[in-house]
């Protein structure tokens, strides 16, 4: 199965030859994204939720990556939600946040895992609590140990948001901060939103101005801690330079959000949740705990490719899809694909919900127009979406609505 979905990785990022420039860096990034990438999702659930109007009757179809969004999803009480993703470390922490959310004594000590996420209470209780539960193949990756010999299980005794790609790649992007003077967890002293723009222009942003940064960020290799393979590094640029880039998207999450409302920029620039009920994920809160515990059955994960599920299910047996950014890593023949077969699956009414690295949709001229002529184009709640997108990583999120069902 590791094979298969590696397999499956390489198809969706592997556009040119081994040998050359690209070809080299495509394989370093399927290399990269092999283990933990997301500890924690980096799409904003409360724009998700509101775009996809998630009804009790909805079969919700969308990729798992690091589980948050899918476990928040269950408090729009979705009749089902099938979570599928290649990438085996995520599988395993999404069955493991399903299995703690059933058999953790209570909130607190779901909260101290997964919130808190340092303590080696959470050791004894995966041992005690989740672990007789959990299916072989979860037990044995977190009972498996690291590339440096610890058990994977311990991360959560050391700070879970701390590992992973994304994890490090913001412990590195604190280190080089603070080689230029500059601490980013400045910015969480900022008490009201005219503080935060104030740290940020004058303490964040002088630091895309230095030399070393402006070069290192134009290496699409920097950006694999992001998740972001060459060919969507490419998207993201656009016709501007890299570093001007990445700091229109990071004043975006220091300035546009009361820090207070945003866990994304809590983990970006304290990297791991304030403590205490704080901001935090849907599936976190303690006011969702019980609807998140009593609904984990609810979900079905799945190691396997989005299109080759939908491929295996019937007509009309599915609502709501929800893409992250995956279509950024796709050539045309793999989006006219995945299409047809959501096109396909849809019910009367389905809605799509995706992310782009650039601010456009990519579909329009891509996707053939027979299949593309079905779906609406939320325009203007897609500009609204991308606005109050409180990761405020990407460009665009845009939602597609089934045009000849309901809206």
């Amino acid at each position: 199965m590791a094979v298969s979905a590696h397999h499956n990785v390489t198809q969706a990022v592997h556009r040119h030859r081994h040998l050359s420039k690209q070809g080299l860096l495509e394989r370093a990034f399927t290399f990269a994204f092999r283990g933990l990438v997301y500890a924690q999702i980096w799409e904003d659930p409360a724009v998700d939720m509101e775009a996809l109007a998630i009804t009790p009757d909805c079969h919700v179809v969308t990729i798992a990556s690091g589980g948050c969004n899918v476990l928040s999803y269950l408090t729009a009480d979705p009749a089902k939600i099938t979570a599928v993703d290649l990438n085996t470390a995520h599988i395993a922490l999404n069955r493991l946040k399903l299995m703690a959310a059933r058999t953790l004594p209570d909130h607190a000590a779901f909260h101290r895992f997964f919130a808190q996420a340092d303590s080696r209470e959470n050791v004894t209780a995966y041992h005690g609590h989740v672990a007789p539960h959990l299916d072989e193949a979860t037990r044995r990756y977190w009972e498996g140990r690291d590339l440096i010999g610890r058990r994977r299980i311990g991360g959560f005794a050391r700070g879970i948001y701390r590992h992973g790609l994304l994890g490090r790649f913001i412990g590195a992007a604190h280190l080089l901060a603070r080689l230029h003077g500059i601490n980013p967890r400045r910015m969480l002293d900022a008490t009201t939103r005219e503080e935060q723009r104030a740290i940020f222009d004058a303490e964040i942003a002088p630091i895309f101005d230095k030399g070393f940064v402006r070069w290192l960020t134009s290496q699409p290799a920097s950006l694999f801690g992001l998740g972001i393979p060459p060919a969507q590094f490419e998207a993201l640029a656009g016709d501007e330079r890299m570093d001007a880039v990445l700091k229109a998207r990071l004043e975006k999450l220091a300035c546009d959000f009361d820090l207070k409302d945003n866990y994304f920029a809590v983990q970006a620039f304290g990297r791991g949740y304030a403590g205490g009920e704080g901001s935090l994920p849907p599936y976190l809160q303690a006011a969702h705990h019980d609807a998140v515990r009593d609904r984990a059955d609810r979900v079905d994960v799945r190691h396997v490719n989005f299109t080759d599920f939908l491929r295996d299910q019937p007509a009309a047996s599915a609502d709501r899809y929800i893409l992250l950014d995956a279509q950024d890593w796709m050539d045309d023949g793999q989006l006219n694909a995945l299409w047809q077969e959501i096109t396909r699956t849809a019910k009367p009414g389905a809605r799509v919900l995706f992310r782009t690295a650039g601010c456009p949709s990519i579909l329009p001229g891509r996707v053939a127009d027979d299949v593309l002529g079905r779906w609406a184009y939320q325009a203007d709640a897609s500009l609204d979406y991308s606005a109050r997108d409180r990761s405020a990583i990407y460009g665009g999120v845009h939602l597609y609505v089934l045009a000849d069902g309901a809206a």
